[in-house]
């Protein structure tokens, strides 16, 4: 079982909750110009030099003289199909089975479309991969870290133990989809998932969520 983080080139957090989860990773993945930051932090956070396992993309943002550096542990991939966020997770898929945790670090802030891309590719994965921010037998959870919440997708119903007064929002794609809901101040029974802001800004009125999908699709889930 291993624990892995993969670092973008957003805003590296300030936080300690997203900094334990960087300290305490078992594989350690940079999205090519993340390297630069990773490079910067890690010392103040581990105190001493610990460099990333693989440092994976198209290599267009790395200056040069890094990539000669560090090129024992770099995976150039040309493609442009994916951005290196995918790419640093299909490597994940492929070469470590036996990851339990996949946390995304540094992949908001910064640019905006950026942020909007990182996020809804949660949604992809767990199309792809069927991987979503709850423990499910034999997949990993992945989830997306920031300084201001924890970001994951979902594919069916479910309860979440997100503790009293938690700040929620709910996104999904598929304007089909029907979302029945308890512990929300504002129930979610009669939106249509029609644009983003449609089930945002709610907030937790009991401990637990529950939230009953009319049908199997993806949603992706945003926590304070």
């Amino acid at each position: 079982m291993s624990k892995i983080v993969i670092i973008g080139a957003g805003d590296f957090p300030k936080k300690e909750y997203p900094r334990y989860l960087v300290r305490s990773a078992d594989r350690i993945i940079c999205c090519d110009s993340a390297l630069r930051t990773w490079l910067r932090v890690m010392k103040p956070l581990f105190g001493r030099d610990r460099l990333p396992d693989v440092v994976i993309g198209d290599m267009d943002s790395l200056p040069k003289t890094l990539q000669k550096r560090f090129s024992d542990r770099i995976i150039h991939i040309t493609e442009q199909d994916d951005n290196d966020q995918t790419k640093a997770m299909r490597y994940v898929m492929d070469h470590y089975p036996d990851a339990t945790e996949i946390h995304f670090i540094g992949s908001t802030g910064k640019r905006e479309d950026h942020t909007v891309g990182n996020m809804s590719l949660l949604m992809e994965y767990a199309r792809i991969w069927e991987v979503t921010g709850l423990p499910a037998e034999g997949k990993p959870v992945v989830d997306m870290v920031t300084d201001y919440g924890t970001i994951f997708a979902v594919t069916e119903s479910c309860s979440l133990p997100v503790g009293e007064g938690r700040r929620i929002s709910i996104f999904t794609p598929d304007n089909s989809l029907r979302i029945k809901s308890k512990g929300l101040v504002w129930p979610t029974d009669d939106v249509v998932f029609d644009n983003w802001w449609k089930a945002t800004l709610n907030r937790a009125s009991e401990d637990t969520v529950t939230l009953e999908l009319s049908h199997k699709s993806i949603a992706l889930i945003s926590l304070d």
